[in-house]
C-alpha cells in the first residue's frame, strides 16, 4: 500500500444550529481477505482494546469445539453469543431458556447484573419493583456461550473468566490471537466490563479478523456465526440499536458489531473486506456516524444523510455528521 493511500483521521462533527459544537477524530482500517490494508484513516496500526466488537471471534470456540451442535443451538443462541443485547424481554427469555438447556440458572453467570440497556424495559422493571439478574446483562449471551463450551468439554465452571482458565487459555484467547494475527503471550490483559480478559490488538489486525469472518467458506464456524447475526439482528443488539438497524438495512451485505469506547467493526462478505474503527476520545455517537458513513461509501447502505439531533420537544437542533 502506497503512502498516498493513508488518509487523515476521519472527523465526525456535532453541530448545534449553524455552529460546530464538538469534533471527534476516528482511526480506521479496511483490510481485504488476504490481510492487506486497502484503506486507512489516521493510525490504522494503533493498538486498541476491541471490547465487545470481538465477540464473534470469542464465540468461535462455541462452534469449533462442537458445543453448538451438541446442544442443538440455533440462530437465536449463536446470535446471542455474539451480542451486546439490550436486556429486552425477548433477550432475557432466550438467555434463560438457553441456560435451562445446560441445567443452569442465572447464578452460573459471572458477568454481573445491571438494569436493561433498553430504557423502556428498564422503566418497566423499576415500576414493577423487579430486580435485574445476570441474564439482563448485555453480555449474558456471550457468557452462556462460554458455559456451553465448558459443559461440552467437561471443564470446571468456576473461575471461567480467569485468563489462566482452560476456557480462556486454550480456546478464547488463541482464537483472538489467530484471527488478529498477533502474539498475546507476553501481554497482561485488562478486565472487560463483564469480567472477561480484554486484550490489546492492532486496529488493522482487528479489521483483518473481521475480513476473515466474512470470507470464511460456507458452513465454516465463522460463517455460521455471521449467518446467525444476519438472521437474528434483534438478538445482536435490540429494537433501537445501531447494530440491529445496520444489519437489517444492509440485507446481508454487511454484518457489524460495536464495542465500548468508540470501537466498531464490520464484515463485508461479498467483497471479503473487514473494517475496524476506533474513535480517539471513545465517543459512541462518533463511532455510529463513522461506520454508517463508511458502509454507505462502500455501497452497503443507502445514503440517508447525517443523523439529526432533536431537543426534548422534538425540534431539530443540529447534526452528527462526517466532515
Amino acid at each position: 500500500m502506497s503512502p498516498a493511500s493513508y488518509l487523515p483521521p476521519l472527523v465526525v462533527e456535532v453541530t448545534r444550529g449553524d455552529r460546530l459544537e464538538s469534533r471527534h477524530e476516528v482511526d480506521v482500517a479496511i483490510v481485504d481477505a488476504d490481510g492487506r490494508l486497502v484503506r486507512a484513516y489516521g493510525d490504522a496500526h494503533r493498538d486498541v482494546m476491541p471490547r465487545s466488537a470481538c465477540k464473534p471471534v470469542q464465540a468461535l470456540p462455541l462452534v469449533t469445539t462442537g458445543a453448538a451442535d451438541a446442544f442443538s443451538l440455533g440462530s437465536v443462541e449463536l446470535a446471542l453469543a455474539c451480542a451486546s443485547h439490550d436486556g429486552e424481554p425477548g433477550h432475557v427469555s432466550a438467555v434463560r431458556a438457553w441456560l435451562g438447556r445446560l441445567g443452569l440458572d442465572a447464578g452460573a453467570l459471572a458477568c454481573g447484573s445491571h438494569l436493561p440497556m433498553h430504557a423502556g424495559s428498564a422503566a418497566d422493571m423499576v415500576a414493577a419493583g423487579d430486580i435485574p439478574d445476570q441474564t439482563h446483562n448485555n453480555c449474558s449471551g456471550k457468557h452462556v456461550g462460554f458455559l456451553t463450551v465448558l459443559r461440552h468439554l467437561d471443564l470446571p465452571l468456576d473461575g471461567y473468566l480467569d485468563p489462566s482458565h482452560p476456557l480462556q487459555a486454550d480456546h478464547v484467547t488463541p482464537a483472538l490471537a489467530e484471527a488478529c494475527g498477533v502474539d498475546l503471550a507476553s501481554q497482561v490483559p485488562g478486565i472487560d466490563g463483564c469480567g472477561i480478559p480484554v486484550w490489546s490488538v492492532p486496529l488493522d489486525g482487528l479489521a483483518g479478523a473481521w475480513a476473515g469472518l466474512g470470507s470464511a467458506a460456507a458452513g465454516a464456524p465463522a460463517t455460521r456465526l455471521l449467518d446467525a447475526m444476519r438472521a437474528e439482528p434483534f438478538h445482536v443488539a435490540g429494537s433501537d440499536r445501531t447494530c440491529t438497524r445496520i444489519i437489517r438495512a444492509a440485507s446481508g451485505s454487511a454484518v457489524v458489531k460495536t464495542g465500548a469506547e468508540g470501537v466498531f467493526c464490520a464484515a463485508l462478505p461479498a467483497s471479503g473486506l473487514g473494517l475496524g474503527l476506533k474513535v480517539r476520545d471513545g465517543a459512541r455517537r462518533a463511532a455510529d456516524a463513522a461506520v454508517l458513513h463508511l458502509l454507505t461509501d462502500l455501497g452497503c447502505l443507502p445514503d440517508d444523510g447525517p443523523e439529526l439531533l432533536h431537543n426534548r420537544a422534538g425540534t431539530i437542533v443540529g447534526q452528527v455528521r462526517v466532515a
